[in-house]
């Protein structure tokens, strides 16, 4: 079996498509294989790397080559803590060697237009969505940028939980808003690859079919804990929900889904 068959295998386990006979490609198989990381060793990236991994990340793609992403590299400690206390639970915010905020920046356009003396009229849902997507895009570049340099990352959207918070700790104007953090840093201790949906619900060919949803997460939930079980103290809510005596990955983000999430986002 090949390096890639091995990764598919790893990464689903859903006995879909192999990739035998595809012609091997590094960055596919660091794609495959790559996994989050939240414990960090005290080396700090240099900052000619962080510099190129910045440069790198805005050369992703952007709508309409409008360009409506900023990145702010997060140095100073006491805001890096407050920004941290907002998320006990995730202390990896506040002690990962490097931390970035990628931000949706609508307002640069916006001062364009008004030094071009044209005022933006796309300033709706759809501008939102281009700025909200280009700041993802530099983000997923950056992250597989840093990992092919022998870097671990680990993405933090929990941010917009408390966007409004965030934006006065980094004191974003008007129409700058943070999509994501990333932390950023040498491993100290490997992640895991995480077993990602069966691709009978993920992928479609010609029309959207979901008939197969309800067997495919059954499955899927009894792999991915017999790989990766959570833990009873891990689950969510027992107090309204009540002890579950398997509590899968569907039943988790289930209970998430529940509770309402990014309320400064209306």
């Amino acid at each position: 079996m090949s390096v890639i068959a091995e990764s598919l295998a790893r990464r689903f386990g859903d006995g879909g498509p192999t990739a035998d006979g595809a012609e091997d490609n590094e960055l596919m198989r660091r794609v495959l294989q790559r996994r989050t990381v939240r414990r960090y060793s005290e080396k700090m990236p240099s900052e000619a790397l962080l510099d190129l991994l910045t440069a790198c990340s805005l050369s992703a793609s952007a709508k309409s080559d409008f360009q409506q992403v900023s990145i702010l590299r997060l140095r100073d400690v006491q805001q890096r803590a407050a920004v941290g206390a907002l998320f006990p639970a995730m202390p990896w915010i506040a002690n990962a060697p490097a931390f970035f905020v990628f931000l949706g920046d609508a307002r640069r356009l916006h001062r364009i237009g008004e030094l071009r003396g044209k005022p933006v009229a796309n300033g709706t849902l759809e501008g939102f969505f281009n700025a909200s997507i280009d700041a993802a895009l530099a983000l997923q570049t950056m992250i597989l940028c840093a990992e092919s340099s022998g870097l671990g990352v680990c993405p933090t959207s929990v941010i917009r939980n408390e966007a409004d918070k965030v934006a006065e700790i980094l004191g974003l104007p008007d129409l700058v808003f943070p999509v994501a953090g990333l932390c950023l840093g040498y491993p100290s201790a490997e992640g895991f690859v995480s077993l990602r949906l069966p691709r009978d619900v993920t992928t479609h060919t010609d029309r959207y079919d979901d008939s197969v949803l309800a067997a495919s997460i059954d499955d899927y939930d009894r792999r991915r804990n017999a790989i990766h079980a959570i833990p009873k103290d891990q689950q969510r809510s027992n107090a309204e929900f009540g002890e579950a005596a398997f509590y899968g990955w569907s039943e988790d983000k289930a209970r998430q889904a529940a509770k309402a999430e990014g309320a400064a986002f209306p």
